[in-house]
C-alpha cells in the first residue's frame, strides 16, 4: 500500500499527561493523538506516531515533532483544523505537513533542545508554578556554566540515566548554558539525543554545583561513574520543556537517519 509520511509539530502542557508514550489506562500525549487522528480522518485502521523525544510524565513541550504514515488517498489538508476542534486544551497540533523523503521524526533529528527553568528569588510567581521550579538556594550561574563545560562532548552518561535493557547511555552534549532572567534562571541543554531521565539528572547535578553544595571534583567523579549515581538528584518534571528539535537539510535526512540507528561508541 502506498503511503505518505506526515509530520506533526506539537505543543503540550505536561502536567496532566503520563508522558508521551501510550500506556494502557493512562492519559498520554501519544494515546490522545492516536485516538483522535483516526476519528477525524475516518480511518478504519489505527495509526502509530513516531516521536522525536519521548518526554517523561509532567514534562512540557513547545517544539515536539512526530510523524505517521497514512495511505496516499487520505486527505490531510484539514487535519490540523479538525484536530484543533477536538483535542483538549493542553494539547495542540500546531502544524501538519508532508514530510520530505528520508524524514524520520526520531532518527533524522540531529539535536533536541530542552530548557529547565528555576526561581531562586525566595518569592516565586505562583502563576508560573506549573513551569518553573522554585529552589531555596541562590544559584551561581557562572558556577553552573563552568560545571556544564565539563559535560560537553561525547561521554557515557550512565551516571545520569535510568538504564533501559539494551539501550546505550552514550550521548553527545552539544550545549549547556545557564542565563539569569531577573528572579529566574533558564538552563538550556542541547544534545544529539537523551536517555531516560538524563536532562532532569543533569539539572540536578548542575544545580548542586550552582548552590555550592557540591564542587567540580564531585561532578568529574560522577561523570566517570559507569552506573546510575545515587548522589545525583533527579529534579521534578514540571520545570522542563522540550523547546525545539533540529533536522538537517532535506537531502541529508536519510543519511542522518541511518547514522542515528547505529549504536554509539566511545573510541
Amino acid at each position: 500500500m502506498s503511503t505518505n509520511r506526515i509530520r506533526l509539530d506539537i505543543s503540550y502542557h505536561g502536567r496532566d499527561f503520563s508522558g508521551w508514550a501510550a500506556q494502557p489506562g493512562l492519559r498520554t500525549v501519544q494515546g490522545v493523538l492516536q485516538e483522535w487522528i483516526p476519528r477525524v480522518l475516518r480511518l478504519t485502521e489505527p495509526v502509530e506516531l513516531v516521536v522525536a523525544g519521548r518526554t517523561d510524565a509532567g514534562v512540557h513541550a513547545r517544539g515536539q515533532v512526530a510523524h505517521l504514515d497514512l495511505p496516499t488517498e487520505v486527505a490531510t489538508d484539514s487535519l490540523q483544523h479538525r484536530l484543533s476542534r477536538v483535542l483538549p486544551a493542553d494539547l495542540v497540533v500546531r502544524r501538519v505537513s508532508m514530510a520530505p523523503p528520508g524524514f524520520d521524526a526520531r532518527f533524522a533529528a540531529v539535536w533536541r533542545r530542552y530548557v529547565y527553568r528555576f526561581d531562586d528569588s525566595g518569592s516565586p510567581d505562583p502563576l508560573l508554578a506549573d513551569h518553573v521550579l522554585a529552589v531555596r538556594d541562590r544559584l551561581d550561574v557562572d558556577a553552573m556554566n563552568e560545571a556544564g563545560g565539563l559535560l560537553l562532548g561525547l561521554h557515557d552518561f550512565a551516571a545520569f540515566c535510568k538504564r533501559r535493557e539494551g539501550a546505550t547511555t552514550i550521548r553527545t552534549l552539544l550545549g549547556l548554558d545557564a542565563v539569569r532572567e531577573g528572579p529566574r534562571v533558564a538552563y538550556t541543554v542541547r544534545a544529539d539525543a537523551f536517555c531516560h531521565s538524563m536532562v532532569r539528572s543533569l539539572m540536578g547535578a548542575l544545580t548542586s554545583v550552582g548552590s555550592g553544595r557540591r564542587d567540580l571534583d564531585w561532578l568529574r567523579q560522577v561523570l566517570a561513574t559507569p552506573h546510575r549515581e545515587s548522589s545525583v538528584p533527579v529534579l521534578p518534571a514540571h520545570g522542563l520543556c522540550l523547546e525545539e528539535v533540529g533536522y538537517p537539510a532535506d537531502d541529508q535526512l536519510a543519511e542522518r537517519a541511518d547514522q542515528a540507528r547505529s549504536r554509539r561508541e566511545i573510541r
